[in-house]
């Protein structure tokens, strides 16, 4: 009678935050972090981390992000700017927007023409337990290939 309408509650499941395996985080320009980030997903950086950052996924830094410190994780790509250690379990992609200072060690490397990449690099293959063990024959190659000019 008169039109009156229910009261809508919402269910329980809408008011959860969605979950999919694509999850991403992501630290936007003008945003500015300093201490230890830990992450299970995916996550962007466009701002600027001072610190370290543990992702168990892929870590991408933006063209105007910066991390000054140490990054841990599965992946990573990098169009901005990087000065630390990284160690990248599987694929490690340098664009040519990137600027990268440090240490790197990485299962598997692409740097593009045009990025700046003046580290001191270790191709590692993972180990049974996931962890990165060095391999002395990549890392004779790439150094090798930085001396002929190659990267």
């Amino acid at each position: 009678m008169f039109n009156k309408k229910k009261k809508e509650t919402p269910s329980k499941s809408s008011l959860m935050p969605s979950t999919t395996s694509h999850s991403l985080n992501s630290l936007v320009s003008g945003t500015f972090v300093e201490g230890t980030i830990n992450s299970d997903s995916d996550i962007r950086i466009d701002g600027t981390i001072k610190g370290n950052l543990n992702c168990k996924a892929k870590v991408i830094i933006g063209p105007n992000g910066t991390i000054e410190g140490s990054v841990k994780c599965s992946n990573a790509v990098i169009e901005g700017k990087f000065s630390g250690n990284i160690s990248v379990t599987n694929l490690l992609h340098i664009k040519e927007s990137a600027q990268i200072d440090g240490d790197v060690i990485t299962g598997k490397l692409i740097v593009q023409e045009g990025a700046a990449f003046n580290v001191t690099c270790k191709m590692s293959g993972p180990s049974s337990n996931g962890i990165l063990k060095p391999n002395k024959q990549s890392n004779s190659i790439v150094q090798q290939a930085a001396k002929a000019g190659s990267i």
